[in-house]
């Protein structure tokens, strides 16, 4: 699901986690490519093109 951009909140509600730790633990390899997506994004938010 992250991989088709649904947000971490959602997953996490869905499968009956109460916050999204849990969710992020067990599936932080599949939501590494959505964490990296955002924080390029982020880091052209404040002027950068690449991450340090």
């Amino acid at each position: 699901m992250s991989d088709q951009g649904v947000p971490i909140e959602t997953i996490a509600d869905l499968v009956g986690h109460a916050g999204t730790s849990v969710t992020e633990a067990v599936y932080r390899h599949q939501l590494n490519p959505v964490i990296t997506k955002g924080a390029h994004a982020m880091n052209a938010v404040f002027g950068r093109s690449q991450p340090r």
